[in-house]
Order: structure tokens, then sequence, then C-alpha cells
């Protein structure tokens, strides 16, 4: 974990990790050039991951109805800096207009508004997601459940090079690399079954996915606490 006190928590729910393997040239392209692609056997991958949050709030204030809960959907590939394997963002949408503000202002990330429903019944969810920008589209329909027994991801296995990873990397305004840690517990993984009716959600960010099916896993919640943004030398 890193040194200092956290600042922040949040519990994240029903989640479906979507993920394609694509063309690591094309995908390094839209990556700034300080934060090299990260490969599994020499593969390039990446995911359309939609959630839900709650209890979003600073370390000893309490979540806020209204406020500290919302959907999100994040689309997103890997890379290592600094020797620290992390996440990098194309996008992450999002219902809440002071979560897309205040990550954007603050965290340098690409949020965007989006009109989204989650519905849950049972063990199955029901998610949409439409961006209010018109150009280019990006939008999300999907229905997905879990098919099997929590496994947790075992070093070296591909499961988990796509979810355990403590930090995402972005870059600020003079280019400079920026890096927020998180942590917690191992993700409690399942294998999922989805049918996904629109996903345009990567080709917004200008990649496109192959035509084969992607790997699905499910994580019911996680809850993690993050540091505060760190510039990387």
């Amino acid at each position: 974990m890193p040194d200092g006190p956290w600042i922040m928590t949040q519990s994240w729910h029903d989640l479906l990790f979507a993920h394609w393997p694509v063309d690591r040239r094309m995908l390094q392209e839209k990556v700034p050039a300080g934060l090299p692609i990260d490969l599994y056997d020499g593969q390039a991958w990446l995911g359309v991951v939609p959630f839900h949050i709650t209890n979003l709030a600073p370390r000893g204030v309490p979540s806020i109805p209204f406020v500290s809960a919302f959907p999100e959907l994040n689309v997103r590939t890997y890379v290592t800096l600094g020797g620290k394997p992390g996440v990098y963002f194309f996008s992450l949408d999002a219902e809440s207009a002071l979560a897309v503000t205040g990550a954007r202002t603050m965290f340098h990330l690409p949020y965007f508004r989006a009109s989204m429903d989650v519905r849950v019944e049972m063990a199955t969810v029901h998610y949409r997601s439409s961006r209010k920008t018109r150009m280019p589209s990006a939008e999300f329909e999907a229905t997905y459940r879990p098919t099997g027994p929590v496994q947790r991801p075992e070093p070296g296995t591909l499961e988990h090079f796509l979810t355990e990873r403590y930090c995402l990397y972005t870059v600020d305004e003079t280019f400079r690399a920026r890096r927020l840690q998180i942590h917690h517990p191992r993700w409690p993984l399942q294998p999922a079954a989805a049918d996904i009716r629109v996903n345009t959600m990567a080709e917004a960010a200008g990649i496109r996915l192959p035509s084969t099916a992607p790997l699905l896993h499910f994580a019911h919640r996680q809850d993690m606490v993050a540091w505060p943004m760190e510039t990387v030398a």
C-alpha cells in the first residue's frame, strides 16, 4: 500500500469485465507516448466495464444520497510505468454531472456525461448507457449475469493480468504522467454470460474491436480506497 493516508473510498457493484484482444500498434497510437502498453503473451487487450458506484466520499465524510451513487462505464487498457502495472482509461462515462466535472478538473480523467439505467433482477443485470455528446456516438446496452462460482485470480493468469491492478495512469495538460494509487481485496471474479446488443464505446475512442466474442467475467462487489494523484518522475 502507498505511504500516507488514503483520501477517498468507493464501492463498485455488479461489474462486467468484457475484454477483447486488439492490435498493439493501433492501441499504442491512442495512448500517450510515455505510457507503454502492457502485453500478455504478446497480446494487447481492451476492456469495456459497466458497473455502478455507491459510497463515493472523501475520508471521514459520510456518503450523500443522489451524489455518492451512480452508474459508470469504462473503456480501458493496461500499461506499466516505473515498474508499477496500472490501467489507462480511454473514457469513463457517468450519470453524475458532479462526478464528471470533479474528475475532469482534479484528476485529468476523460469523463463524459451519459444517460444511464441499471436494473438488477435476481442475478441478472440490465445495463444501458448513451453518452450525451452527439458525436461520436458512444452507446452500450447489455444484459449480463454470473454463470459460476467465485474464483480469485492467481498471479500469472490472464484474469490476474486484466484485473489485479492497483493504480490508474493519465497525463495532465503539460503531458506529464500522473498516477492515482488504489487498494482493495483481490477481485471475486466469476465466469459470466452477456448479451451485448449495442456497443460503440471503443469505436468512440477510435479503436476497432475484433469480431470475436469477448472474454467475460463478473464481480458482485468491490470496496476500495484511493490516495492523492501524484506526478510520476
